[in-house]
C-alpha cells in the first residue's frame, strides 16, 4: 500500500499533536496547571518546546486543548425510566476509569479548586453537557436543580476516589458503586421540587 506524499506530513503532524496532548494530559493531571511547564511536557513528548508553541500557541492554548472532553451522556428521553440512574453512573465511571477521560477529569477537578479560569471550564462542561441531558427528563424548569444535585454526587465521588483516594471509596469496585449510587442518581433525576412555603 502506498501513501500519498501529501498525506505523510499530515499524518506526522497529527501524530505529533496527539503526542503533545497525551504528554500534557499526564503532566497536568500529575502536577496541575500551574506547576506543569511547557518544557517538561515537550520533554515527555520527546520534542522541542518550540513545537508545542507551534501547535498550541502557548500554555493556555495547550491546556484548553488538553481538557476538551465530551461526556457522551445518553439521551435519557429514550431510556427506561427505572434505569436512568444506573446509565448515568456507568457512563461517569467509564469517563473516570479510562484514558484519556480520567486524566482530563482529574486535571479539571484538581485545578478548578484553585484556578478560576479552569473552574469556568468545569462549569461550562456542566452547563453544556450535564444540564441538557437532565432537561429531557421531568420538569424542564426544575432541571438545573436536579442536574446540580447529580453533580454534587458525581464530583463528591470523584474527589474521594480519584484525588483524596479514601481507602473505603478506593476499594469499591465499579459494580459496588453502581449498586450504591444508581438509586441516588435515579432519585435526583425523577424528584419533584417542592418550594419551601414558610
Amino acid at each position: 500500500m502506498t501513501v500519498d506524499a501529501d498525506q505523510a506530513p499530515a499524518r506526522r503532524s497529527d501524530a505529533t499533536r496527539a503526542a503533545i496532548l497525551d504528554a500534557a494530559r499526564a503532566r497536568f493531571a500529575a502536577e496541575g496547571y500551574r506547576k506543569a511547564t511547557v518544557r517538561a511536557i515537550a520533554a515527555d513528548a520527546a520534542i522541542d518546546p518550540s513545537m508545542v508553541m507551534r501547535y498550541f500557541g502557548n500554555k493556555e492554548g495547550l491546556f484548553a486543548a488538553a481538557v476538551e472532553i465530551s461526556l457522551d451522556l445518553p439521551d435519557l428521553s429514550g431510556v427506561d425510566p427505572e434505569g436512568m440512574g444506573e446509565l448515568l453512573i456507568r457512563r461517569f465511571l467509564g469517563v473516570w476509569e479510562e484514558s484519556p477521560g480520567n486524566e482530563v477529569m482529574l486535571t479539571l477537578l484538581r485545578t478548578a479548586i484553585t484556578d478560576d479560569s479552569v473552574a469556568d471550564r468545569a462549569r461550562a462542561v456542566f452547563a453544556e453537557q450535564v444540564t441538557p441531558a437532565v432537561l429531557r427528563v421531568g420538569d424542564p424548569a426544575d432541571a438545573p436543580r436536579r442536574s446540580g444535585l447529580i453533580a454534587t454526587q458525581l464530583l463528591g465521588l470523584a474527589l474521594c476516589r480519584y484525588i483524596l483516594r479514601l481507602p473505603p471509596v478506593l476499594t469499591l469496585t465499579p459494580e459496588d458503586i453502581v449498586t450504591d449510587l444508581a438509586p441516588t442518581l435515579q432519585r435526583y433525576l425523577t424528584s419533584t421540587h417542592t418550594p419551601d412555603r414558610r
